[in-house]
């Protein structure tokens, strides 16, 4: 079982439209709600994997309650945590021939009720189990997150974490002995000192024989896949060549698709990594996340 967390879910309504100019009154063409946040993009791809998963999240508001009719009308696994913090909501408005533009709202920390059942919750996992924790995580450092972060230090002490974070969380999880830490270069390059002269090869060699974080694998859009493992030399992946229609989510999918080889699979993070970049890259070639069709996905029992 693979439980994905994410801790800043999203209320998010996409608009077609023709093209648009700011400070103009726009009319929709289309517009469509859907659940965001990168456990819940993970949880969506691995549920299309056939892979056992449970995305969990904090819910709050009248978002928190769209979301949660959304949920119950799709096939993935998901158990909530009610918070009095009120969802954030984002819209996301895709324009005739214009760059994919996203709004998001105010970030909205779970209450400290909302963080104390999180955490009894991860505390009885399953032993065997993965747990993901995913995007941001407002609140994070603060002392009611101590028992979710107590219970994820634990579960790392398993090997059985999975992060793919930044800020804070991030530089928590460079101190765990996290069996995978997936991040992409630019909060990669937020690890480095202010100023830092470190070239990103030389920080990465560093970083992953540093740290007890026991596998890395450093993304770059459309740029190469560095993947870093104990005990052997960095590998470096091409990603395909797609013509981008939307790059939201590809990164989750990515990820999904990654735990899902390596995990459910059993193959090597090698191997894993060679199976999830094609099927990244088909995401980007389609609007949606994790919406998209694929020759490896007709093979999936």
């Amino acid at each position: 079982m693979i439980y994905t967390l994410t801790g800043n879910l999203l209320a998010e309504r996409t608009v077609e439209v023709g093209r648009w100019h700011p400070g103009q009154t726009q009319r929709a063409s289309s517009e469509r709600f859907q659940v965001g946040g990168k456990g819940i993009n993970v949880a969506r791809m691995l549920s299309r994997l056939r892979s056992p998963c449970i995305a969990l999240a904090f819910t709050g508001g009248a978002a928190g309650a769209e979301c949660e009719a959304w949920f119950r009308r799709q096939t993935v696994r998901v158990r909530t945590f009610a918070t009095s913090t009120a969802t954030r909501s984002g819209l996301v408005v895709r324009g005739e021939n214009q760059p994919e533009t996203t709004f998001l709202g105010p970030d909205a920390p779970p209450d400290e009720a909302a963080l104390s059942a999180c955490a009894a919750f991860l505390e009885r996992v399953e032993t065997e189990a993965f747990v993901a924790l995913c995007g941001s995580f407002p609140g994070w450092s603060e002392p009611a997150a101590q028992p979710v972060r107590a219970a994820l230090a634990a579960i790392a002490q398993r090997g059985r974490l999975v992060v793919d974070s930044y800020g804070p969380p991030l530089l928590w999880a460079t101190a765990q002995p996290a069996a995978l830490l997936k991040i992409n270069r630019s909060e990669f390059a937020g690890l480095l000192p202010t100023g830092s002269t470190e070239s990103s090869a030389h920080a990465f060699e560093r970083m992953r024989t540093a740290m007890p974080v026991q596998t890395w694998i450093l993304t770059d859009g459309r740029e190469p896949v560095w993947l870093g493992e104990r005990d052997r030399a960095t590998e470096r992946f091409d990603p395909p060549t797609t013509q981008e229609v939307s790059a939201t989510g590809s990164g989750d999918v990515f990820l999904a698709c990654v735990l899902h080889a390596a995990l459910a699979e059993g193959k090597s993070w090698r191997d894993a990594v060679e199976f999830a970049l094609p099927l990244a890259a088909a995401n980007t070639a389609h609007p949606g996340v994790a919406a998209f069709a694929h020759p490896l996905l007709e093979l999936i029992p």
